[in-house]
């Protein structure tokens, strides 16, 4: 399996190993654009891998700080009361580049970055098929949860800018 992620499109394609598209999703990406800078809250491009899964299990909609849950699951009147709140929900698919000096190691890795596929919000304010992020990947979230259960660890991602 591997998934390509559209930057112009705004758009997460799944395509299983004999390169059948399985699935496509509207995606939110950086608002800043793409880049791979630590602290430009951009998104990175290039080849990555899943790294990390976290959240199986948990209902949709909870909310995550620091890659835990809170205890909290996201609503309208949630929203409201953390306005500005970056919302990383539902599931965490952590990623990691794949080359060294560009999305890996040094000020440039997206891991140490925490870059992620995640969910967030279904709401007029962080809309999906624009850009919207801080640099993560996001999408809607029923969709990261059939995401995440399809592809296992160290699935190769390519975020395209072009």
């Amino acid at each position: 399996m591997r998934i390509e992620i559209s930057i112009p499109a705004q758009t997460l394609r799944l395509y299983d190993a004999q390169d059948v598209l399985l699935r496509e999703y509207p995606v939110s990406t950086a608002l800043n654009g793409v880049g791979e800078e630590k602290n430009s809250f951009r998104t990175p491009r290039g080849p990555h891998i899943i790294r990390a899964k976290i959240g199986a299990g948990q209902a949709c909609g909870t909310v995550f700080r620091a890659r835990r849950t809170t205890g909290e699951i996201w609503t309208p009147e949630l929203h409201a009361q953390h306005p500005g709140r970056d919302w990383i929900l539902s599931r965490i698919l952590w990623l990691s580049g794949c080359v060294p000096g560009f999305n890996r190691l040094g000020n440039v890795d997206s891991m140490q970055r925490y870059i992620y596929i995640h969910g967030a919000p279904d709401n007029a304010q962080e809309p999906f098929g624009a850009p919207h992020s801080h640099g993560c990947v996001r999408m809607h979230n029923r969709d990261v949860i059939e995401l995440f259960d399809l592809v296992p660890l160290y699935t190769p991602v390519i975020i395209q800018h072009d």
